[in-house]
């Protein structure tokens, strides 16, 4: 698989997912599709994250947007997530690392002063096309998914 780049069409691929289902990307056309990939499931950053794409779910929804979340957890340990967190939306888990290389996200982190292979927090808006539209690399989580949302609104227009 080649990496992706915008204004290009994504890939199609198929993830494991929570709520019992496999999640193809082709199979979502006719949506905008907002793919947050984060390092952990229920660690701080990550729940952060995770909630404030949860709170601002309905204005997804009314931007013709789905949001999913991706990180190498098991599908076991996102359904924990989900519900603990009750996000409305669904976890994809990408064990093998086949999409996080895709949007390339494994980087090398230092955690604890060792190096370690990480998913670095990066999210990807694609249109209801399948076309990469923006994305967003080494984020914050604080105001993140406003910004998402508003570009999302913009492909609408």
């Amino acid at each position: 698989m080649s990496r992706i780049e915008i204004g290009k069409k994504v890939p199609d691929f198929e993830l494991p997912a929570t709520s019992e289902q496999s999640i193809k990307l082709s199979d979502l056309r006719g949506k905008n599709v907002v793919l947050y990939f984060y390092p952990r499931d229920s660690t701080p950053g990550c729940i952060k994250e995770g909630q404030a794409f949860r709170d601002d779910h309905r204005k997804f929804s009314r931007a013709k947007t789905i949001i999913l979340g991706v990180s190498r957890d098991s599908v076991k340990s996102h359904e924990n997530f989900k519900t603990k967190q009750a996000f409305p939306f669904e976890l994809l888990s990408d064990k093998d690392e086949e999409v996080c290389s895709l949007f390339d996200v494994i980087k090398l982190k230092n955690m604890y002063g060792k190096q370690v292979r990480g998913i670095e927090r990066s999210t990807f808006l694609i249109d209801a096309d399948g076309v990469l539209q923006h994305e967003w690399r080494k984020i914050k989580v604080d105001g993140h998914s406003e910004v998402v949302l508003a570009a999302a609104k913009e492909l609408n227009k």
